[in-house]
Formats: C-alpha cells, structure tokens, sequence
C-alpha cells in the first residue's frame, strides 16, 4: 500500500498529495557579490551539477544561486567550482536551508 502524505488547501477544503521538492539531503542558497556589470554571468553556473538555479537580482547580492548537494563537503567543491569559474565573484555568502520536508511515502 502507497503512502502519501497529504495537505490540506486553504481554499478548496481538499486535500492535495504534498510534493518533494528535495533532490539532494542537502540545500543551499548562494548569495553572490561580483563586480559592477558582470552579474549575468553568474547564470553560466547553472551548467555546474549541483546547481539547481541561478539568477542575478537587485539589492544587497548581485545574484543568488541555489544549489543542492548529498553533504557539506559536495557543497564546498561545488561553490568552490563555481568560484574558479567566475573570476570576477567578489564574495560569497552561503545559507544552508534547515527546512527540510519528509520525502514521500513516508510518516
């Protein structure tokens, strides 16, 4: 017998099966710092494995890179990969996500 967890939507009532969106134990958001006018090629990181996204933004980071990794030391090579890649990144500042939904199928 299949298991799936459900969750229950604000608005119909219903209950909905609740999707993973986990593909690795491990995610984090890369917040980076590069020089003036180069903040687009930090998109170029998306060909990295372990890069799920990356995208330049306004404020305070000049783009932030979300990236998924099996532990701290996958992760480490992958900013690091990403780093060596990009030449014109100033700094980087990593959050490592503590939320971390039950995968499906189990309770």
């Amino acid at each position: 017998m299949k298991v799936v967890n459900l969750v229950q939507h604000e608005r119909i009532g219903e209950k909905l099966p609740l999707k993973d969106l986990r593909g690795k134990a491990l995610r984090a958001f890369v917040m980076v710092t590069v020089k003036p006018g180069t903040s687009e090629e930090i998109i170029k990181s998306r060909k990295i494995k372990g890069v799920k996204m990356a995208n330049s933004v306004l404020g305070r980071f000049d783009a932030v890179v979300v990236v998924e990794a099996e532990n701290l030391e996958e992760l480490s090579k992958i900013i690091y990969e990403m780093v060596e890649q990009h030449p014109n990144v100033i700094h980087t500042e990593t959050l490592i996500s503590i939320f971390h939904p039950a995968p499906m199928g189990s309770q």
